[in-house]
Order: structure tokens, then sequence, then C-alpha cells
């Protein structure tokens, strides 16, 4: 069976789509990110002038799910019942975990990609006075629970 995009009608305009008619149940996603970064950079992180950049990016993760709907147009506005964004130094860069949790018609992918990116942005934006070379990447969607799709995990 052949899927189709949900998020265009019939002549092909972009729509948001209807939820209106599915019952609310509880959603979760999680989603990750990967900032590569010398050691150099990584060893002065505690002496960041700006402040702490682990933390100052990790709350901009959280509010960042929490305005998805404002930068991703056809997202619906969610009651988000928890955002956790964690951050994990790794030998070459800082490894970023986010987690949403919502009971809705819809899911929050979206919601945690957008968590995860927006930290990564923002730790790349704390750091790179010291080195321009930073690399953002694998920007994923981990794993979701809920909704008609069922569950999905994310083969590494």
């Amino acid at each position: 069976m052949a899927r189709k995009l949900s998020h265009y009608d019939a002549s092909g305009r972009a729509q948001m789509v209807d939820v209106s008619g599915k019952a609310a149940s509880r959603r979760e996603a999680e989603a990750s990110a990967f900032v590569e970064m010398a050691s150099s950079v990584l060893e002065a992180l505690p002496r960041n002038p700006k402040g702490n950049p682990l933390e100052v990016a990790r709350i901009a993760g959280i509010m960042a799910a929490k305005r998805t709907p404002e930068l991703i147009p056809m997202c619906h506005p969610l009651p988000l019942a928890h955002v956790d964004v964690a951050m994990r130094l790794c030998e070459n860069g800082v490894a970023i975990a986010a987690k949403v949790i919502t009971t809705a018609e819809t899911g929050v992918e979206m919601e945690a990609l957008t968590a995860a990116a927006i930290s990564a942005l923002t730790l790349y934006d704390m750091v790179k006075g010291l080195d321009k070379g930073i690399i953002i990447r694998e920007i994923a969607l981990d794993r979701k629970t809920g909704g008609k799709s069922g569950d999905y995990r994310r083969k590494k």
C-alpha cells in the first residue's frame, strides 16, 4: 500500500492535518543531535564568559519545544506535559537528547526534534568564538510512542 503525505490536500496545497476526530492519548518522542567539536573547545566549556553553554543550550531546547508550532508551519499547538533535554560530554563533542511527553490528538516528534536542533544551534552560538568549524550532525528521531501509526524506534 502506498503512503501519502498528510500535509497536502487533493490539489497539492499545504494543509494542517485535521485531528479533531482523533481521541487524545499519551504520546512520547525522543530525538537527538550531536555537536562535534575539538577537544580544546570541550575543555573551555566551563570557562565560557557567556555562561555555562550546556545549561543555556538545555534551556533553549526546552523553550524551543514549547514554541514548535510557531516555527514549523503545519504543527499543532500541543499541551506539553514534560520536556527534558540532556547534554552528555563525549570525547569529540556533545551528545544531546530531548524527550517530550503530551496527552493529545497528535504526536510530539516535531517538538522533540526542534528541542534537539535548537539546543545544538545554541551550543554552537555559545562557543563559536573558539572555533567556527564546529559541526552539528545526526539530528534524528530516536523513538516515539502512541498514535495511529504506533511505536517507532530508530535502528542505529
